[in-house]
């Protein structure tokens, strides 16, 4: 008889393994993971007599906290589908994601909860708000109280099948509104059994939530974590402060973040050399690292450099950096470059790169095509949008939009998006690539480069850099660095300096928001790059 692939399974072996041990924590809290059982049951009973059943959506825009990590399996054991929130939106985001996702229930932190005031009576399907930590003058449900409420005991489960959709994300609507991501139970059953494996899980790891978890479950850590009993801290709000005070209060063994979160981590131990006596795994997603954060992670920090790709559409990843074994013996500063590649397929996945004709291309690192990716992590669809689901799955293969190349060892690096990809003079150059040499420089704290218009080439490279605190640089200064170690047709033809870069809630580098502002900048000047 076969078991359905069901995500409260890693609950359940949570609590009978595990169920004594204090695992959960946050700020002053903490629980085992049977408190933590209890919890899920009190909100699971509460759900079903607010009228939630099975395949309701059930939004929840909060930070990395217990009260988000319950919700999942509280979500779940009711056969309802978890809609969880990127924080970093603008009220009229959530006003169409809600009513787009039909969505029936609505948990917000109270941090959070003056993003949806504004849109709370047009919000078409919405029946109760409910917050966490509420204040008093608040009218909404606070969830503590409604909590208390509810009944602790064993929660009769609605039946489900593997195939039920558990999770509804919605990606970043950069060229118009965000779609729906529908993944299964069975999409992220198998996604988490595979990179349990490739990260070496295990209950004595302590993960410190720096991911957020509304950024495709935090890449699934509240379901592999679980399942291995290892201890989870919750942090609501991460500042490099915070994170290393975790770090050396708590022991943690293992974190998951974006490239510019560590560059914060790496700035703030250059000023302030905390001691971090354990050793720590930090994986690395969200987009290429420069190949210099690898040698300073494993060098300075002593901590172990994992870099993983994938995406929201296929639960989300699909390879791994690590460097195989029999590659142990090339010279170290290959194998970082190799460990900030996107790597090799995980296990179940299969991953190619290919050309126009859809021909893999050649293993020679400079052959440049398509990332596209076949597993049982790949999404049922996009909610709503059958159009656009065929568009990206293809002959049963996701077509990611990931362009790059692959190397004599079969690695795979991904040299940018299709849109991102500058093309001068009929070369194709990888904003990635000249990102990596600009970090190279000493003044250079962050860096990132777009195609900008030119009157001969077609385009070529300009940088918008944040500068390190106290050190100067001039525009001719880093085209004249580039251009000792790029090709020159790679190198960068000028330079914005500003204050900061904008970024997403996980600390990925939002380059439309620069091509628009180096549109309107040009629309006021009328200056080409020369």
């Amino acid at each position: 008889m076969n078991v359905p692939l069901l995500l409260n399974e890693f609950l359940d072996r949570a609590v009978s393994l595990y169920g004594d041990k204090k695992a959960i924590f946050s700020e002053d809290r903490s629980f085992t993971y049977a408190e933590l059982n209890e919890r899920v049951n009190r909100l699971s009973d509460g759900l079903r007599k607010l009228g939630a059943g099975k395949g309701d959506r059930i939004a929840y825009l909060a930070p990395n906290s217990i009260e988000m990590l319950e919700g999942f399996y509280g979500v779940f054991q009711i056969g309802g589908v978890m809609v969880p929130l990127n924080i970093r939106l603008k009220p009229e985001d959530y006003l169409f994601i809600l009513n787009h996702s039909e969505s029936k229930i609505l948990f917000v932190d109270q941090d959070l909860y003056h993003l949806v005031q504004p849109i709370k009576d047009q919000l078409q399907t919405v029946e109760h708000i409910i917050i966490h930590y509420k204040e008093e003058n608040v009218k909404d449900l606070g969830y503590d109280e409604w909590l208390a409420e509810q009944s602790p005991g064993t929660f009769t489960r609605e039946e489900l099948d593997e195939n039920d959709v558990c999770s509804l994300l919605y990606t970043s609507g950069t060229t118009g509104n965000p779609k729906g991501v529908m993944l299964t139970h069975r999409n992220n059953y198998l996604h988490a059994l595979s990179t349990m494996h490739h990260l070496r899980v295990s209950d004595e790891d302590v993960l410190l939530h720096v991911l957020p978890m509304f950024h495709v479950n935090g890449w699934g850590s509240p379901f592999y974590y679980t399942a291995n009993g290892a201890s989870q801290i919750c942090l609501r709000k991460t500042t490099p402060e915070t994170i290393f005070n975790a770090l050396a209060n708590n022991k943690v063994s293992v974190m998951h973040m974006a490239p510019t979160v560590l560059n914060s981590l790496l700035q703030f131990y250059e000023k302030n050399v905390p001691s971090i006596e354990q050793s720590v795994r930090v994986v690395i997603a969200g987009s290429a690292p420069p190949p210099a954060f690898v040698t300073r992670v494993e060098k300075e920090l002593g901590w172990e450099f994992i870099q993983v790709y994938g995406m929201t559409e296929s639960s989300p990843l699909s390879t791994i950096s690590t460097v195989r074994s029999h590659l142990k013996q090339l010279p170290l500063h290959e194998q970082y470059r190799m460990k900030a590649k996107a790597g090799i397929s995980m296990i179940t996945c299969k991953v190619k790169v290919v050309n126009d004709f859809g021909e893999e291309v050649a293993h020679d690192g400079t052959e440049i095509g398509e990332v596209i990716t076949r597993s049982n992590g790949v999404m049922k669809g996009y909610w709503k949008n059958e159009e656009a689901t065929m568009e990206t799955i293809r002959n049963g293969w996701l077509h990611t939009g990931d362009m790059a190349t692959v190397d004599q060892y079969g690695n795979i690096d991904i040299v940018d998006r299709k849109k991102d990809v500058i093309i001068s003079g009929g070369e194709n150059i990888s904003s990635i690539e000249v990102e990596g040499v600009l970090y190279d420089h000493p003044a250079v704290l962050e860096a990132a480069v777009i195609a900008v218009p030119h009157e001969k080439w077609g385009e070529t490279p300009h940088a918008y850099v944040v500068l390190r605190e106290n050190e100067k640089a001039a525009e001719e200064d880093l085209v004249a660095f580039s251009r000792e170690k790029l090709a020159h047709f790679k190198a960068i033809t000028g330079v914005t300096f500003v204050k900061e870069l904008p970024k997403t809630a996980s600390g990925k580098i939002q380059k439309v928001h620069l091509r628009n502002e180096y549109w309107e900048v040009k629309g006021k000047s009328g200056r080409l790059e020369n």
